[in-house]
């Protein structure tokens, strides 16, 4: 028989049947604040399970079942949660990460569909080919994650830092990134003729100060007010974007079609390569 024990006051939390977590039905349980350091919970059913502040970092989750579960403020650090299944056509069947630890934790390919995960901690997390439709990822620390052939459809990433993350071949169609900061960032692609998508995706008052866009498809993509200073544009598809008042000091917009792309108020004469159509008014 296994005991799970409480993190700081080492209250008996749950008696398990057998001599290992692997495959264990924890559904429903009682566990916030449990002390499951490095457990093994491969394929666990962690099914609506409360783990709110429990210390799960270094733990083995892979393939594990969280519908539902709530890991709020849970410690997830360096954990593996490849091919997790945590998230839902709804968002009440969806995990809640709020406030949680995952930085360096392994995602690569996890089903995070709708879950929320606000204010929390990703630094230099794995998330290639992870499902993110939906997720609420809004005011956490992204930088440096590794999110090459991501999801982030309708993904709300509001005020989200993804500093220096590898969006290589991703899609964030739709996704809300409204002040976010993407300095540094790479959306460009794996493969010579790939392309990452942001149609129709809100950067509007976004930081993205060096990030590489090339080839990227932003059609419908809104930058105002946006920070897009060196951001290399170039080869990039823009049909109807919308660029005003964004600042494109030393941007590259080499092979760009700018006719249907909104420009009032930037300031254009500072971007490199830019063949602006004469009827465009307003620039500066």
């Amino acid at each position: 028989m296994l005991q799970i024990k409480h993190k700081q006051t080492g209250e008996i939390l749950a008696n398990i049947d057998g001599d290992s977590l692997v495959g264990a039905d924890l559904r429903y349980m009682r566990l916030n604040g449990a002390d499951l350091v490095g457990a093994d919970l491969t394929g666990a059913n962690l099914k609506f399970t409360d783990l709110v502040g429990a210390d799960l970092s270094g733990a083995v989750l892979h393939g594990a079942l969280l519908l539902g579960a709530h890991l709020n403020d849970a410690n997830l650090n360096g954990a593996d949660l490849s091919r997790v299944r945590a998230g839902s056509d709804r968002a009440a069947g969806a995990a809640m990460f709020n406030g949680a630890n995952l930085s360096r934790a392994n995602l690569k390919g996890a089903d995070l569909r709708n879950a929320e995960v606000r204010n929390a901690n990703l630094q230099q997390a794995n998330l290639r080919g992870a499902d993110m439709r939906g997720t609420d990822f809004s005011y956490s620390n992204l930088c440096h994650v590794m999110a090459a052939k991501a999801l982030f459809i309708q993904a709300n990433l509001r005020e989200a830092d993804l500093c220096s993350a590898d969006l290589r071949d991703s899609h964030l169609n739709n996704a809300n990134l409204a002040k976010a900061s993407l300095h540094d960032a790479d959306l460009t692609s794996a493969q010579p003729e790939g392309f990452t998508v942001v149609n129709l995706a809100n950067f509007e008052g976004a930081d993205l100060r060096n990030a590489r866009l090339h080839n990227v498809s932003g059609q419908d993509a809104n930058f105002r007010n946006a920070n897009l200073s060196n951001v290399d544009f170039s080869q990039a598809v823009l049909g109807g974007a919308i660029l005003r008042s964004a600042n494109v000091e030393g941007a590259d917009f080499n092979g760009v079609e700018l006719a249907s792309v909104t420009m009032e108020f930037a300031n254009f004469s500072k971007a490199l390569n830019a063949k602006i159509p004469s009827y465009k008014r307003n620039l500066r």
